[in-house]
């Protein structure tokens, strides 16, 4: 069985067109330009229109090999000929939309099953973009909104794909103003590392080796393992106090090994770089 291969965790709306490095990188890690890509689009409401704007870019980065695998029902994700073609891909491509969406079309399916399969047995590298990262995770941020604070009871987690544990991600982070969000998830959920993905980022997890941040934006982590919160003492919609909450910003360009990161970071390093599997 092959180690974890690397994930590629992309906070949306991605360079297409210019350097393209997010993407780029992603085209490598499965391969190179005679890689098998498979671009799943079951988080999009239009997705003829996403899959072809990804067969051009792909393209346009040498990767001609690619197949576009449309799921419009759950029927669909259980088809054998579409998991295999799936579960045999050099590299697997969630886009976005709606992570609902997607977890609704390929939860618990043949396909989801073949995604697995890929990356663990066969080494296939995975990246999600948008809905398409947030569903990596075990818990998904599934709904709701915190505007200018975090609150008890804004927001609401799903089941994801648990290619990560122990993490949400939340994407468009900067661009949308996320972080009463996030800190939100993080209020109720201690024990889960808060991860908010800015756009044309992405968050690269080579499992036992590092965790490294490309493109143009930043990568924010909350840690929330060693704090006091009076979220359980106070009403619905009211903000909670947040003692004690660890706050990393990593931008682009940052690169951290599992051997040697600073103590700061080896909660992360544990959760993420150690196999996306571990608890704090």
């Amino acid at each position: 069985m092959a180690s974890p291969a690397p994930l590629l965790v992309i906070g949306g709306h991605e360079d297409r067109r210019d350097n393209m490095e997010v993407l780029r990188r992603f085209v490598e890690l499965a391969g190179g330009p005679e890689a098998s890509i498979a671009v799943l689009t079951a988080a999009s409401s239009v997705p003829e229109r996403v899959w072809d704007g990804y067969r051009q870019t792909f393209a346009a980065l040498g990767a001609a090999n690619c197949r576009h695998i449309h799921t419009p029902d759950r029927a669909a994700a259980e088809d054998g000929a579409l998991a295999e073609t799936v579960a045999a891909a050099d590299g697997i491509f969630l886009t976005g939309g709606d992570q609902k969406r997607l977890l609704g079309s390929l939860g618990g399916t043949a396909l989801e099953r073949a995604i697995h399969q890929a990356r663990a047995a066969r080494g296939a590298c995975l990246a999600g973009t948008s809905a398409g990262a947030s569903a990596m995770s075990a818990l998904m941020l599934a709904e709701g909104q915190a505007e200018l604070r975090p609150e008890k009871g804004a927001i609401s987690l799903g089941a994801g794909f648990a290619l990560l544990q122990g993490v949400v991600i939340d994407q468009h982070f900067s661009e949308r103003r996320r972080l009463a969000r996030l800190l939100s998830v993080v209020a109720q959920n201690p024990q889960l590392l808060g991860i908010g993905i800015d756009e044309d980022t992405a968050l690269l997890i080579s499992p036992g080796e590092s965790v490294e941040v490309l493109g143009e934006g930043a990568v924010t982590v909350l840690d929330g393992h060693a704090m006091s919160c009076n979220i359980a003492d106070i009403g619905h919609r009211s903000t909670p106090e947040m003692l004690g909450v660890v706050l990393h910003l990593l931008p682009a360009g940052s690169r951290h090994d599992v051997d040697g990161a600073p103590a700061p970071l080896q909660p992360l390093m544990r959760v993420l770089a150690g196999g996306g599997s571990g608890r704090l």
